[in-house]
């Protein structure tokens, strides 16, 4: 149907990314992502990354004009026949779900040839021995390997594919797209190690084993694993029950061996567990998950999935809230003693920076959809303002900063993030919508790049 004309917040977002555009569309047209500040560009795959990333996110926010010319782009440059490797898990979750969720709103052929292209492009990672993928793969020559470093890939990386290969196979019956990623699910499903449903960070592509065992953390290389427990589950229309038990279970470890509360104002964090000792560290890429608990318990999980979920939210809010420029570090630390003069959220200089990262606002959309609660809208309100105040270059697009405990001089690090477009800007534009039928929790899952993709009906 056609969307409602867009609200007066809707509106201060769209005048965001047609900024965040006009900066990438002069400075770094095709290229990977914006360096807004010295009006250049970086490569990373050299595949149009921040142009994939947006086309769902223009869709979305009614920009017809730049979809067109952005499509024109893809029909006439993006050539996945490059001598170039990937990682698996970023070009999975950014260009194939990109391609993909643009595909079901457009209805544009193009979009899934091309997804199709580059899904077959990516399944030579999964040639190991224990059919546990590497972590890159040269998308030109079929070479698939582990970081130079090591022989393991990362947790959160192998499990958090499943989403876009599943649809994959679904849009185009090749059934071993599906197979493969399902493959690695039951491996890990299997694995001895875990801590009441909590994985390790690491597995090793050869044994098929977690490795640096005892080590748990909601953070970097194992967060979305819990996400799309949860979403695989959504997406195949809750048949699938083990992945519901491995969530839920997952859940009550969390409860058990990671929450902790701060000093002085009694906010619920998630810390990390290291051989049995507690830290009272949370990466901002923590704040996803009071998104994905609400988003649980509109799909029928316990109530008390909800209490958990206002009360982290109110602390990832408050990471933002307690810093001078009001954006979130990349990592904080709580202070868990009661001493005159100290916050509640503490930062390391070394954690000070903020890249535009999407996790805060992600779960301010979920809560409002299912809360209905307007202070979850008036709080990324907020943070879009601090964004413009703190982000914003004037020459066009925004830009990750050094220091968020600095409002006078927050330094910009020159870099724009291919994810404040693909996923920032569009959850704060679906959070403030009036229309809670705009990409239904009940229609669609966001794999964790924010493209949507459809929950597959009944059969």
């Amino acid at each position: 149907k056609e969307p409602a004309p867009p609200n007066e917040r809707q509106k201060g977002v769209i005048e965001a990314f047609l900024h965040a555009w006009k900066g990438y569309q002069k400075f770094a047209w095709g290229h990977d992502e914006l360096k807004p500040v010295s009006k250049t560009f970086s490569e990373w795959f050299g595949l149009g990354l921040t142009l994939i990333d947006a086309l769902d996110t223009m869709w979305i926010l009614g920009l017809k004009q730049e979809f067109k010319q952005a499509r024109k782009w893809v029909s006439e440059n993006l050539d996945f026949q490059k001598n170039v490797d990937v990682n698996l898990f970023e070009s999975t979750i950014r260009i194939l779900g990109g391609l993909l969720s643009t595909y079901h709103l457009s209805g544009d052929s193009l979009f899934l040839t091309k997804a199709e292209d580059f899904g077959k492009r990516l399944m030579p990672a999964f040639t190991t021995p224990s059919k546990i993928p590497y972590s890159d793969v040269n998308i030109g020559t079929g070479f698939a390997h582990s970081p130079q470093w090591t022989s393991d890939s990362t947790v959160a990386e192998v499990t958090s594919i499943q989403l876009e290969f599943r649809e994959l196979s679904r849009l185009t019956g090749i059934k071993k797209f599906q197979e493969a990623v399902e493959e690695v699910t039951k491996h890990i499903h299997s694995l001895s190690g875990k801590k009441d449903g909590l994985v390790p960070m690491f597995i090793n592509t050869n044994s098929g084993l977690f490795t640096h065992p005892g080590v748990f953390t909601l953070g970097a290389r194992a967060d979305s694993y819990y996400e799309y427990l949860l979403k695989q589950w959504i997406q195949g229309g809750k048949k699938e029950t083990q992945l519901l038990e491995d969530y839920v279970k997952a859940i009550e470890g969390i409860k058990a061996h990671l929450l902790r509360q701060s000093q002085p104002r009694k906010l619920t964090f998630v810390g990390e567990l290291a051989h049995g000792r507690f830290s009272a560290k949370m990466d901002h890429l923590v704040c996803f998950l009071p998104g994905t608990l609400a988003l649980g318990v509109h799909h029928g999980l316990p109530a008390d999935h909800m209490d958990l979920a206002r009360a982290l939210m109110e602390t990832c809010y408050q990471m933002n809230q307690q810093m001078e420029t009001g954006l979130s570090p990349e990592i904080a630390h709580f202070n868990m003693y009661p001493r005159a003069d100290h916050k509640d959220v503490e930062v390391k200089p070394a954690d000070r920076h903020n890249l535009l990262r999407p996790e805060t606002v992600e779960s301010l959309f979920y809560l409002y959809r299912v809360t209905r609660d307007r202070k979850y809208q008036d709080w990324g309100w907020e943070i879009l303002q601090s964004f413009n105040k703190y982000t914003r270059v004037p020459s066009g697009g925004y830009s990750s900063i050094n220091n968020v405990q600095n409002s006078h001089k927050p330094e910009p690090r020159d870099k724009m993030e291919s994810f404040f477009v693909g996923e920032t800007l569009k959850y704060l534009y679906l959070l403030f919508s009036d229309d809670l039928e705009l990409l239904s929790l009940d229609s669609c899952v966001f794999n964790t790049e924010a493209h949507p993709l459809p929950i597959w009906a009944p059969a």
